[in-house]
């Protein structure tokens, strides 16, 4: 029996990788903001545990590694999900404020998370698991006017590689997936209009979530001393190769 924390798990992409865990076989402690959307996602699962959490908040994510813990006896995987696109616009238009709001929840909380996954991991018997952070296409490019979302999925291609190689010494294997138009309603907006570099406003192609989440099965199903190290998954036709 496997293990698993996810972020974000109230809806998107993260509710997709959650309920194919559960699918999977795992036990799977939901992670997010909103109680009711947790329970939505958990369903009939008798698997699944919702912990409305703020990974932005410390003293939340180690409730949730507690919770997880006390339940479970360990964690085995982690799929750092949460976050949001934070402010548009030009960066002299940007505040101070909705900058730090998006490091606090797309950095800042895959840190905490991260953090608190690896002390249960490097203490736990069988010792090691594994972190998969949700970075994005903007990891490698950026969308015009995305300056805080971008600046933290560039970070968090950072994160991803200090982990993999500090977590060597705990069997902690850590990889990124990078996702590009999954039809969320996060990314409702992209298959409408989205600004182009040229500064067109085009519709972009989308694909189906749950391929995400089949790739997500196939990263955290692999044995601890294999690793998919990044994982790029993106609508074939989507203006991301050749972009601007």
């Amino acid at each position: 029996m496997a293990i698993a924390v996810v972020t974000g798990a109230g809806s998107g992409l993260g509710r997709c990788v959650a309920r194919a865990l559960l699918g999977d076989g795992y036990q799977v402690a939901l992670a997010g903001r909103g109680a009711d959307a947790l329970h939505e996602t958990a369903g009939a699962h008798d698997g699944a545990l919702a912990v409305p959490t703020d990974v932005s908040d410390p003293e939340q994510v180690e409730a949730l590694f507690a919770a997880a813990r006390d339940r479970w006896g360990r964690v085995d995987l982690l799929v750092n999900n949460a976050g949001g696109f934070g402010p548009s616009g030009d960066i002299a238009d940007i505040s101070v404020e909705d900058w730090r709001a998006t490091v606090d929840v797309n950095l800042t909380g895959s840190f905490l998370c991260a953090r608190e996954a690896v002390r249960v991991m490097k203490a736990q018997d069988p010792r090691g698991g594994r972190i998969i952070n949700n970075g994005s296409i903007s990891a490698h490019a950026p969308r015009p006017g995305s300056v805080a979302y971008t600046a933290t999925k560039h970070a968090i291609t950072g994160l991803t590689k200090s982990l993999s190689l500090d977590g060597r010494a705990y069997d902690v294997a850590c990889g990124q997936i990078d996702i590009g138009n999954a039809a969320t309603d996060m990314t409702a907006g992209i298959a409408k209009g989205a600004r182009q570099a040229d500064g067109r406003t085009m519709p972009e192609p989308t694909f189906d979530a749950e391929h995400v989440a089949s790739a997500v099965l196939y990263m955290a199903g692999l044995p601890l001393d294999a690793n998919v190290q990044f994982l790029t998954i993106t609508a074939t036709a989507m203006p991301y190769i050749g972009r601007g």
